[in-house]
């Protein structure tokens, strides 16, 4: 069995497809049972179990909605960049961080996943409205574009061994996800 990841869903959407017969196929270690009332005419609690990983029958997600770009927002961008000022290294609390535009809106930069790093707020007031290179500010890395799955990761802080590893086969190697080092 193989898919790409999509979206995170609730135990609640889980259910549904599972009672509408929804699921193509499931993986994963750890699987979930939810009871519900009890059979008018048996007496037996209803249940259903769900794994933690599960394919939706239907229209299969074309390649393209994959490589989509995730939405842009300081959650996801600070997560991105490990909370990592792009310009000290230094590591700081989420309070602490802005998202910089590496070319300014004022010189036509745009707000996008290539076009910000996690600043600081000192190192953001000092490059101010300028460029890294006019403000003598080097990067210390470079920005990316977070893939489907490295978007799933950075949008959930608890997701399960199992489903962490259907999604790692779906990050790029090169991703900052993969270094250890980077966390």
């Amino acid at each position: 069995m193989h898919g790409v990841p999509h979206r995170w869903i609730s135990w609640q959407h889980a259910c549904y497809y599972y009672a509408k017969d929804q699921v193509a196929w499931s993986l994963g270690e750890r699987a979930f049972t939810v009871h519900g009332g009890l059979n008018r005419v048996t007496g037996e609690r209803s249940r259903i179990s769900a794994a933690s990983i599960i394919a939706i029958k239907g229209k299969a997600m074309a390649m393209k909605s994959f490589g989509q770009v995730p939405p842009l927002n300081n959650r996801e961008l600070f997560h991105r960049d490990r909370q990592m000022c792009a310009y000290c290294g230094g590591m700081f609390t989420i309070s602490r961080l802005t998202r910089d535009h590496i070319n300014p809106f004022s010189r036509g930069g745009k707000d996008t996943w290539m076009n910000v790093v996690t600043a600081c707020r000192s190192c953001n007031e000092k490059k101010s409205d300028r460029t890294p290179e006019t403000a003598r500010m080097e990067l210390i890395y470079l920005p990316y574009v977070p893939n489907r799955a490295e978007y799933l990761i950075l949008t959930n802080r608890r997701i399960l061994a199992d489903q962490m590893e259907f999604l790692a086969q779906h990050v790029p190697a090169q991703s900052r996800l993969h270094h250890k080092s980077a966390q």
